[in-house]
């Protein structure tokens, strides 16, 4: 819980903070339940899931007869538990001789610092990683991740800036199981989600992968960036009208106070949220740990 109590300083005293000092004010009537209602808003929960949140509570309150303020806190936790507990995210790139993680988000989302952070935290782990450059359309793309590459000791397999992405990434998954490597981690172009032919050409990608590994990509994580709060939900509707989504990564929760937006991720989008980012350096990615998400919102 400690790496998630720092990291969500912002949000819990901001918000939720302000929600446990209403729950023991005294009496609890029409208008505090509104206020919670409208905290947890502000908190970028989003308007359907914080009402969905706050009458569950309220339910909670009245059919167990809660009271005081150490119950209802207590209650309040275990509804929020409850949302972002399922589905858990269980990553699936083990058993297999080659396992392939497909990485997609809009640009400016941390997308290509999170390939990073995940390609050490595998080769810490004894993995054989390599990367494809799979954003051809940008030449900043592709030598930032080479850079990634260089800094994590992590081959980057790329081609030339406004190549054919599919043919890109069917070239490295032959060059990977040449090589032995057991994970690939492709990196996708940043797409903006309003371009529905760059949506497509992500579809793509995945149809091109299956030609090499019929049951590839193995996980499709997207990443949203967790200071754009109900702007990254729009986003993560989009993204999964074009490819099958198995989780998010989010990051940049230390630098925001929506660390709330996590919610209706699960409640809205019903998506887990299969790692969080934590910091600025090579190690702050870290596994999203339901527990420790909710303690640290009421850490006093």
């Amino acid at each position: 819980m400690g790496v998630f109590r720092k990291t969500l300083e912002r949000t819990r005293k901001s918000f939720f903070g302000r929600i446990t000092n209403l729950l023991g004010a005294g009496e609890i009537d029409d208008e505090t339940w509104e206020d919670i209602e409208a905290l947890l808003v502000q908190g970028d929960v989003g308007v359907h899931t914080a009402a969905a949140l706050t009458g569950r509570l309220r339910d909670r309150m009245m059919r167990e007869g809660l009271t005081h303020e150490d119950e209802l806190e207590r209650a309040l936790r275990a509804e929020m538990l409850e949302i972002v507990s399922n589905p858990r995210a269980r990553l699936d790139l083990f058993g297999r001789p080659l396992s392939v993680l497909l990485i997609v988000g809009v640009n400016g989302s941390g997308k290509t610092t999170a390939i990073g952070k995940l390609a050490h935290k595998f080769k810490k782990a004894g993995r054989k990683v390599a990367l494809a450059a799979g954003d051809t359309f940008r030449a900043a793309a592709i030598e930032q991740l080479q850079r990634w590459g260089e800094r994590v000791e992590v081959p980057v397999i790329a081609g030339q800036p406004g190549g054919d992405p599919g043919a890109l990434v069917f070239d490295a998954l032959k060059a990977a199981q040449s090589r032995g490597y057991d994970l690939l981690i492709v990196d996708t172009a940043g797409r903006l989600h309003t371009k529905f032919n760059l949506m497509e050409e992500l579809s793509k990608v995945s149809r091109v992968m299956q030609k090499v590994i019929p049951d590839a990509p193995h996980e499709t994580l997207l990443v949203l960036d967790g200071t754009t709060g109900q702007n990254a939900l729009i986003q993560a509707r989009k993204f999964k009208e074009a490819v099958e989504i198995t989780g998010v990564v989010v990051t940049k929760l230390d630098s925001t106070a929506k660390g709330g937006m996590i919610f209706p991720i699960y409640e809205e989008l019903k998506l887990p949220v299969a790692l969080v980012g934590v910091g600025e350096g090579v190690d702050d990615i870290e596994m999203f740990d339901p527990e420790g998400f909710v303690d640290a919102l009421f850490e006093r």
